[in-house]
């Protein structure tokens, strides 16, 4: 059996059934909706498909549309929106069973020198990585048993997840807490050298846990949810070349929230904190049973 880390590599690798259009697939793993991290990435990956080598994507915007169903597969649609002497745009449609799920606009930049540089720095110093729990191991810690559920999940699960801000785990935790999160994150195995699949994959990851900030005021990342929650739309500016099978922060917070939507911002760094991406976005919050 491949491991983690294979099959997103496989999962990423669409098929191009013409010069503009490609499908992908959608795994159905017994989720109520596609999950977003992969309609991003595969429509990002479209969108690289159809640029020269050389200009690596520097933004994406996107929005999600209509819920996705596991188990039917996606096709992307590719619009040639420029090729200019540096800048590259492309815009892609995501649509499943005759209805569009999902847009992205991503532009892609011949990389040049620039004539300065500066960058804030993460906001606090983090624990290292290998000496955090992985999330198993922190729900083992706290339960005593993983439920079966999380088990089936984690060895599918494509990257590592290792929380620098500990879970919260009751209403209390939560009193006076800011809405921030940080999480080190790094794929479960090798990705191969191609540098797309490595920011298609960060794409991926980066709607895992971004959205947890929003909920940190209200009550505990782990257990049930009071929540019903929906990425509404995901922006992301690439800065710095990176490997995302090697380990990155993922550094949260919710400037604010309102009218049943929540709005994140994170800071993707590297070990050495150079800042490698930022990200934004929105999402839906209802009540459930409200």
């Amino acid at each position: 059996m491949s491991n983690p880390a294979e099959r997103l590599v496989d999962l990423l690798d669409l098929e191009r059934i013409e010069v503009n259009i490609f499908r992908g697939r959608s795994p159905d793993e017994s989720l109520q909706r596609v999950f977003g991290g992969q309609v991003a990435g595969q429509a990002l990956v479209a969108a690289g498909r159809t640029t020269e080598g050389d200009r690596p994507v520097h933004s994406l915007h996107a929005y999600f549309v209509r819920p996705g169903r596991p188990g039917v597969p996606i096709v992307y649609q590719v619009e040639r929106v420029r090729d200019g002497r540096s800048f590259t745009t492309r815009r892609v449609t995501a649509v499943q069973e005759g209805r569009t799920i999902f847009n992205l606009t991503a532009s892609f930049h011949r990389p040049e020198e620039g004539s300065f540089e500066h960058q804030l720095p993460p906001r606090r110093d983090f624990e290292d990585p290998d000496s955090l729990p992985t999330l198993t191991d922190e729900v083992r810690e706290h339960l005593g048993e993983v439920p079966e559920q999380l088990e089936r999940m984690a060895r599918r699960q494509p990257f590592d997840l290792r929380y620098a801000d500990r879970l919260r785990w009751h209403p209390a935790e939560i009193e006076g807490a800011e809405p921030r999160s940080a999480v080190w994150m790094r794929a479960v195995g090798a990705l191969g050298d191609d540098p797309l699949v490595h920011t298609c994959a960060l794409t991926y990851a980066s709607d895992m846990t971004l959205l947890d900030a929003v909920r940190i005021p209200v009550e505990p990342l782990w257990g049930r949810r009071g929540f019903d929650m929906a990425s509404l739309d995901h922006a992301m500016w690439f800065h710095r070349p990176f490997r995302a099978d090697e380990w990155f922060l993922y550094d949260q917070e919710s400037p604010i929230a309102t009218g049943g939507r929540g709005l994140a911002r994170g800071r993707i760094y590297d070990r050495e904190g150079q800042l490698l991406v930022s990200v934004v976005q929105e999402g839906l919050f209802r009540k459930l049973g409200g």
